[in-house]
Formats: C-alpha cells, structure tokens, sequence
C-alpha cells in the first residue's frame, strides 16, 4: 500500500478516534494536500531546492488537522503522528512535518507571527497557505459551527459570515499570503465564496423551508 493511501487511512482512523468532524477530517485533508501541490508546482521552477522538500509537504498537509487542539491534546495528536510515522521517514523528516503542523495555525500565526525555520521555511508556506486555501469554502464553516455548537443553520450562516468578513477575506490584507498563486487565488475563491453566501442568504430566508 502506498504511502498516500496509509496516510489517509490515518485521517480515517484519527477522525474516528477523536470525533473530529467533516470540517476537518478526510475531505479537507483531501483539499489541503490538493492545495498544496498545486502551490509547489507554481513555487519550484522559482525555488528548484523544495524539490527536497516535496514528501515533508504532502505529508504535513495531509496531517495538519490531527493534532488540532479543537479536538484533542496537541501533544498527543503529535505523540499519535511520530508513531505513526516511526516505519515510513527518517528521523529529521518527522521532526520537520511536526515543526510546520505545530506553527501554522492561523490562530498561532496571527499572535506569534511566522517562525524561523531555515530551509523549511518555504514548505512551511506553502503548507500553510494550502490550508488557509481551504478556508474559503463557506459550507465547511458552517459545518464546523454546526457541529461544534449545535447550533442552527440561521446561527452557523451568521457566525460563518462573520468569520469570512472579520478573516478569510482580509488573508491578504493581513499579509498572511506570501505565495503568487495562493495571492491570485484569493480573489476567485473570495468570489465563490461571495456567491455561496448569497445563495445560502436566499435559502435561509426562503418561506417554502423556514
């Protein structure tokens, strides 16, 4: 079996084990690992050397979530995530996917910056940035209001427009985009998302479904 497929089926698992919802299970690992190859696509003819770096991305995007503090104690997301590497990479590989998926939230950016990791500096970003991709898609918002507060879908709607208009869409405003692509993909995604919002607006207010 290869190794994306044993990756993925750690998503399942972990999913499982912790009860961690769609927002963040297998389809948004799915996503963030999609993300991020097409960022290391746009990024390695500027920076041949990531091609070093290509298994320690695709491996920290399909990862990222399972650590989350959302859902479990982070130490023993990483504690689950070292063992379960232990057989597929070596050593040093291991501790570069711990290092990107422990500094890349947006929460942990916003209030520490971005950390100074050396050469895996550009991986980091471009892991980052496939996940913060990922955040414009405005039903998984509200998937995760759903599922976090049992609330509503009139209150998950309000809640995620707040969170578009207060984060999602400032990513560049807030310089949290250092990448080409992922900085000319915020407008198409900010326009879907736009779209999406709209429709959920008339839905919600629909006569034939209140």
């Amino acid at each position: 079996m290869s190794l994306l497929s044993v990756l993925l089926k750690f998503v399942m698992f972990t999913a499982f084990q912790y009860k961690i919802d769609e927002s963040h299970g297998l389809k948004h690992s799915m996503d963030v690992l999609q993300n991020a190859h097409n960022i290391y696509e746009s990024e390695l003819p500027k920076y041949p050397e990531l091609c070093k770096m290509e298994r320690i991305i695709y491996v920290s995007s399909i990862l990222h979530d399972m650590c989350d503090k959302k859902y479990m104690m982070e130490s023993d997301g990483i504690e689950n995530i070292q063992t379960f590497l232990g057989d597929k990479m070596d050593e040093s590989e291991i501790k570069s996917v711990e290092q990107i998926i422990t500094t890349m939230s947006y929460s942990k950016v916003k209030k520490q910056g971005f950390p100074e990791l050396g050469e895996l500096q550009r991986a980091y970003h471009i892991v980052r940035e496939a996940d913060l991709l990922a955040a414009y898609d405005f039903d998984r918002c509200m998937i995760y209001k759903m599922n976090t507060n049992d609330s509503s879908i009139e209150d998950s709607f309000n809640d995620a427009s707040k969170l578009f208009q207060n984060r999602v869409f400032r990513h560049v405003e807030d310089k949290l985009l250092v990448t080409d692509y992922s900085r000319s993909k915020h407008y198409e995604l900010q326009s879907h998302a736009l779209q999406r919002i709209s429709v959920w607006k008339k839905l919600i207010r629909s006569p034939s479904i209140m």
